[in-house]
Formats: structure tokens, C-alpha cells, sequence
């Protein structure tokens, strides 16, 4: 992965991803936009979909569960 696709993954944000496949959806919904523009934004959307699950993942990884004692844990 080079150095500009890595900056790009990291500055990405879940909700910018998110708004990203809800835009997607309403173009694919619309009855104007080709079957090869179908598909060229299904590709795209589930990359998108991929992205945010990973940010999702990594979020959850980040995340901390307290115990009965207090004490912090990683979250798995």
C-alpha cells in the first residue's frame, strides 16, 4: 500500500464513509442512472462498506472494559 493510500485510510472517518454509501444509495435508486453505473457504484459502495467496517473493528479494539474491580481491560 503506498504512503498517499495509507494517509487517505487513516483521515477516513466513519461517518464521512457512511454518508458516502447513503449518497450511493440514493443514486442507485434513482431510475435515470444506468446498469454500468449500477455496478460501477456497487463496486464503490462496498468498498466504502468494507472501510467503515475496519474503522469499526478498529474502534472496537481501542475500546476498554472496566471489571468488577475497576481495573481497565482491553476490549476484545
Amino acid at each position: 500500500m503506498t504512503e498517499e493510500r495509507k494517509e487517505k485510510k487513516e483521515e477516513f472517518s466513519l461517518e464521512e464513509g457512511l454518508e458516502q454509501i447513503e449518497q450511493l444509495l440514493e443514486r442507485l435508486g434513482d431510475e435515470e442512472v444506468s446498469l454500468e453505473e449500477s455496478f460501477r457504484l456497487y463496486q464503490k459502495g462496498m468498498v466504502l462498506l468494507k472501510q467503515c467496517n475496519d474503522r469499526i473493528d478498529h474502534v472496537e479494539k481501542q475500546m476498554l472494559q472496566i471489571d468488577e474491580e475497576g481495573q481497565t481491560h482491553e476490549f476484545f
